[in-house]
């Protein structure tokens, strides 16, 4: 079942004392370079850096006392470990989180010092399921999927409620894709709100499966994506997909050097640290592949973690 607009405003009230709600910043050097006005809904200063502390921390407090006892688990290498592992801190309850073997050491680092319970495996697929599913049988504990899941869709769209709160008379918001969860629930969020809004999800080029999935009309999973935004490397699942194929307009892919040139342009000119993965939402204003000259466009920047060792435009 896909969440409605009433799962998001209670997932809002669910999460409003352990989430921060973010700004809404502006750059005038931003909209003269794209030639609209563009409102940047900053969920890089969200807690661990990403908006994935929404839909953890919907999930979380929404389990029962005796299914949060057991504690919850997930398979994961990036942000949304960190975000379950710090919301079932919040809690008091414990989280296993199962890691490939070669996640980057900051992002173990992240998951270790917000408590969670790291089980390493082999970086595939396989390993990770089926780890995931020995630690859910020996324990009990709650699966959080990252994305593919309603709690954590209706925890996502969170950020568009607050940004079209703000700026209620957006013409356009615009959401970067990988796994879905949080593309869909701003979808639901915008659509729902404010009539004849356009929702337009942003893709590296190099990594277009949801792009191909809405030409196709069904899921073509991601295969060996090559992208610098290593936060959209998931393929959609089928509780993000049908949501995507019912509420958004269009999906726009970007090229490396776009997501590249924007995320230093914000870093220069907005002063705002923001990662590769939300430098692609930029990134469909950047290139002008779409019209949206002269309108109110809002933006999801996504998170704001970066390994400032490979930063994309130092060679």
């Amino acid at each position: 079942m896909a969440p409605t607009i009433n799962d998001i405003r209670q997932a809002a009230e669910r999460i409003k004392p352990y989430a921060h709600r973010t700004p809404v910043l502006t750059n005038e050097s931003l909209n003269q370079q794209v030639g609209a006005q563009v409102f940047l809904k900053c969920e890089n200063l969200q807690k661990v850096g990403a908006f994935k502390f929404r839909g953890a921390c919907n999930a979380v407090f929404s389990l029962t006392d005796e299914e949060a006892a057991k504690g919850v688990c997930t398979h994961s290498s990036g942000n949304h470990a960190a975000a379950l592992a710090l919301a079932a801190r919040m809690r008091g309850i414990p989280a296993y989180i199962v890691m490939p073997s070669n996640a980057p050491q900051v992002k173990k680092d992240a998951v270790a010092g917000y408590g969670g319970r790291i089980t390493f495996c082999e970086p595939t697929l396989e390993a990770r399921e089926s780890t995931l599913d020995r630690i859910r049988l020996d324990t009990g504990a709650s699966v959080v999927h990252p994305y593919n899941d309603e709690r954590v869709i209706a925890g996502q769209g969170t950020a568009a409620l607050e940004l079209l709160e703000d700026v209620p008379d957006l013409d356009v918001i615009i959401a970067p894709v990988g796994g879905g969860g949080l593309l869909s629930g701003t979808s639901i969020a915008a659509t729902e709100i404010k009539k004849g809004i356009r929702v337009i999800a942003g893709e590296p080029e190099m990594a277009d499966d949801a792009f191909r999935s809405m030409q196709a009309g069904e899921i073509i999973p991601s295969v060996n994506p090559k992208t610098i935004a290593d936060g959209l490397l998931t393929s959609l699942g089928n509780l993000t997909f049908p949501i995507i194929q019912k509420n958004v307009d269009q999906i726009v892919t970007v090229s490396e050097t776009g997501i590249i040139a924007s995320m230093k342009f914000v870093w220069e000119r907005a002063k705002i640290i923001i990662e590769p993965s939300s430098a692609v939402a930029i990134g469909v204003l950047w290139e002008k592949k779409i019209d949206l000259r002269g309108l109110k466009v809002g933006v999801i920047i996504s998170g704001g973690n970066v390994d400032l060792k490979k930063l994309p435009w130092q060679n």
